[in-house]
C-alpha cells in the first residue's frame, strides 16, 4: 500500500521527528510511504538518506501524487487546508497542537473533509470533539521515541532553547538567575541529553511534548509544566515531577532533584519503563496502520 504524506513544515521539530520515525516504520513493515515536503527541509534530507521518495508538494502536482497512493496522511495545519481544498481522499489528518479549533465557516469546511483524525493525546483529542468532530473520527495515538539503551551522564540542566512565545524560556531564564543553577538552553536535545542530569520543559500549553518524551527514554528526569497532554506523560512524582510557571517553583524542583540522588535514578527507570510500554516507535506506528486499515476497509 501507498500512502502520501505531506508536511509542509520547513524546520525540524518534533512533528516533523515522528513524521520521520513513521515513515522509516512503515517503509520497514513493507508500506510504500512518499513525502511531500518543502526540498531543502531537513525532514526531506534524513527521509531521503533512508531511502524514502520524497517529492516537492506543489498544489499542481499533489492532486497526481494523491491518485498514486492509496491514502493521504497530512501532518501540518497548511497541508490539511490543501488536502481539503485539493479534495484528497481518502484523507487522514494528524493534529499535534492542543488549542482551540477556529469556528469560522472555512474551518467548519475544512474539518469536515477528513475521514478520520489522528490526535496525539486525549488532550488533543478534546479539542477536536469541542469542535464538532465525530468521536468515531477520531483515534488517539501518542508519539513514539527510540528507547536509549545507554543511560545519560553527565551534569547540564537542559531546557529547550525555542523562543515559540508559548514555550517557558523567559521564566525558565529567571528561575536560573533566582537559584544560582546554570540551565543550558538546547538546540540539539539529542546531544545534550547524554549530558544531562534533569529536563526542564516549562510552556503554557502542550498537545504531549516529545521534548520529554525524549529525555524520559534517555534516562533524564524532567521538571514540566502541569498542562495539556503533559498530564497524560507524567506521573508526578513517579516519572517526573510537575512546577508551576513561575521561577520560584521552577527553580525549587529542580533543586529537589539536584540535592536527592535517588530520587533521581527512581524517576529515570520508572520514566524509561513507562517510554517502553506506553510510547515507543514501535507502537505508535503499529496503531497508525491500525487507522490505516480502518480508513481503507
Amino acid at each position: 500500500m501507498r500512502v502520501l504524506h505531506i508536511d509542509t513544515g520547513r524546520e525540524m521539530r518534533g512533528g516533523q521527528w515522528q513524521v520521520l520515525r513513521l515513515l522509516e516504520g512503515l517503509a520497514a513493515a513493507g508500506w510504500m510511504p512518499v513525502l511531500a515536503a518543502p526540498s531543502k527541509s531537513e525532514l526531506v534530507r534524513r527521509a531521503a538518506g533512508a531511502g524514502i521518495r520524497c517529492e516537492e508538494p506543489r498544489m499542481t502536482s499533489l492532486a497526481d501524487l494523491a491518485r498514486e497512493s492509496d491514502l493521504v496522511h497530512v501532518h501540518s495545519g497548511r497541508s490539511h487546508a490543501i488536502a481539503a481544498v485539493l479534495g484528497l481522499k481518502p484523507l487522514v489528518v494528524a493534529r499535534r497542537v492542543a488549542f482551540p479549533v477556529k469556528r469560522s465557516f472555512l474551518s467548519r469546511w475544512k474539518y469536515g473533509r477528513a475521514d478520520k483524525y489522528i490526535a496525539i493525546s486525549k488532550c488533543v483529542q478534546d479539542t477536536l470533539l469541542d469542535a464538532g468532530v465525530p468521536p468515531e473520527k477520531i483515534t488517539v495515538v501518542y508519539d513514539g521515541v527510540p528507547l536509549n539503551e545507554q543511560q545519560a551522564e553527565g551534569g547540564l540542566i537542559v531546557a529547550p532553547g525555542s523562543w515559540d512565545p508559548m514555550k517557558g524560556r523567559v521564566v525558565v531564564a529567571r528561575a536560573a538567575e533566582l537559584s544560582g543553577i546554570p540551565i543550558h538552553f538546547s538546540d540539539s536535545l539529542d546531544d545534550d541529553l547524554r549530558r544531562a542530569r534533569v529536563f526542564v520543559y516549562i510552556t503554557k500549553q502542550e498537545g504531549l511534548g516529545s521534548a520529554v518524551l525524549l529525555a524520559m527514554a534517555s534516562g533524564v528526569p524532567v521538571v514540566a509544566s502541569r498542562v495539556g497532554g503533559l498530564c497524560e506523560v507524567i506521573e508526578d512524582g513517579e516519572t517526573g515531577l510537575f512546577a508551576g510557571n513561575s521561577p520560584e517553583e521552577i527553580a525549587a524542583a529542580v533543586r529537589r532533584l539536584l540535592d536527592d540522588a535517588d530520587l533521581r535514578r527512581r524517576l529515570a527507570v520508572r520514566a524509561r519503563e513507562r517510554v517502553k510500554e506506553r510510547f515507543s516507535v514501535e507502537r505508535m506506528v503499529r496503531e497508525t496502520v491500525r487507522v490505516y486499515e480502518e480508513v481503507l476497509k
